[in-house]
């Protein structure tokens, strides 16, 4: 009998991950790995933060070497694109024309940037960050440009402009709400993010609708116009206006979907032997109460271990706090807990809001739903905790720097 072949599409650190746990947990059956890019599985952080600002080397982003791949029998595809999943077969159909049957599917296809629809979003010098190849163009764009406009102020345009601000290029960062991180963190504490680019030079405006990416003539973007006829001149736009998870394999195949490939906790699809990690997959959270789709790199990260233990079997959740984290310019910050808009009634801040040396907590009915550690460290366990426990916390105390935030949880 033919050992089993355990199939994952998507050679990302979330497809690495889930290879590299699979071995762990005893499977020796074929494990074949298919991405669409020419790198093996690397890690996204660094594309915006320290690889772009030339921190990093290379080789430091990937998830691991070329040889372990070899050394653990992973039969790697790169360059390869799944075109055709059919569950009724449990066959993938791949862009080199083979047919791959599976016992256990795993999809890790992961999101792509959302694009700019105005005139000129095709131009040269438009561009976007998901691959390492953005992220080095973005990186030989600032040696040459004086001056980038971001469209988006989201986590990633923020970070960008920040990396365009240390190589000493100007950046003007427009974002459409009335401030950027407004959805996610509320006025307060996104004011913190939106005086920190100020005052590093940033052009911020807020309220501003991109009507159309200017070209200079040459069919190379220089500018942005604005819905109210301003005019933002700019030697490359850079666009950050979030991400659309990659659904079209799933959803031609017949599998639910629903801003993702809809899972349980077990990261199990509405097909038994078919599961879903990462940015693609919308997953009930046990502790949250229902699905929730996170497109952090915590969740790649983490997510492929459990899905590998349901793949081989086992009785396995994903129930991790959802977690990220930015570095931005002297602003470093941790993220734990999920709170929705309009899911919280309160925010409490303990610590030197101005002084960006803060914890900050969204809350419901007293309950700690998420925590930001910002510039402050060795917190963010505590902080989880406190999510975790669901527990009723005491206002006062949950500000008072003194009180230790282990002793904040009432039996």
């Amino acid at each position: 009998m033919a050992p089993p072949t355990y199939l994952i599409v998507g050679a990302s650190l979330a497809g690495a991950k889930a290879a590299e746990a699979l071995r762990a947990g005893g499977f020796d059956g074929r494990v074949v790995l298919v991405g669409e890019e020419q790198e093996a599985p690397y890690e996204r952080p660094p594309l915006s933060k320290g690889y772009l600002m030339g921190r990093q080397d290379r080789e430091t982003i990937f998830v691991h070497p070329q040889r372990w791949y070899t050394d653990n029998a992973i039969d790697l595809r790169l360059g390869t694109t799944a075109n055709v999943l059919d569950p009724g077969s449990k066959t993938v159909t791949i862009s080199t024309g083979e047919t791959v049957a599976y016992d256990k599917l795993l999809l890790a296809t992961g999101a792509s940037p959302r694009r700019l629809p105005v005139p000129g979003a095709d131009l040269d010098g438009v561009l976007y960050l998901r691959s390492v190849r953005d992220s080095e163009r973005i990186r030989d764009t600032f040696q040459h440009a004086s001056r980038v406009a971001f469209v988006g102020g989201g986590w990633i345009g923020l970070e960008v402009a920040a990396a365009a601000r240390e190589a000493g290029v100007e950046a003007t960062v427009l974002e459409a709400g009335e401030l950027p991180l407004l959805r996610v963190l509320g006025p307060q504490i996104a004011h913190v993010f939106a005086d920190l680019h100020r005052e590093h030079g940033v052009d911020l405006r807020v309220s501003a609708h991109v009507s159309e990416i200017v070209d200079s003539g040459g069919g190379k973007a220089a500018g942005v116009r604005l819905a109210d006829g301003s005019l933002i001149e700019a030697d490359a736009v850079i666009v950050g206006i979030g991400a659309s998870a990659n659904t079209a394999l799933a959803a031609d195949a017949g599998l639910q979907v629903d801003n993702g490939v809809v899972v349980d906790a077990a990261l199990r699809t509405s097909y038994p032997d078919i599961f879903a990690v990462g940015d693609v997959a919308n997953a009930f959270h046990p502790l949250l109460g229902k699905h929730v789709r996170v497109e952090h790199w915590a969740n790649a990260l983490h997510q492929p271990e459990v899905a590998a233990r349901s793949m081989l079997g086992e009785r396995a959740f994903y129930e991790r706090v959802p977690y990220f984290f930015t570095d931005q310019y002297d602003l470093g910050m941790e993220y734990a807990g999920y709170a929705e808009p309009g899911s919280y009634d309160d925010v409490v801040v303990r610590g030197d809001l101005a002084g960006r040396a803060f914890i900050a907590f969204w809350l419901a009915d007293g309950r700690v739903l998420a925590g930001m550690n910002v510039n402050i460290w060795d917190v963010n366990d505590a902080i989880q905790h406190l999510v975790r426990s669901g527990s009723a916390v005491e206002r006062a105390a949950l500000a008072d720097p003194d009180v230790p935030l282990d002793q904040l949880i009432t039996v």
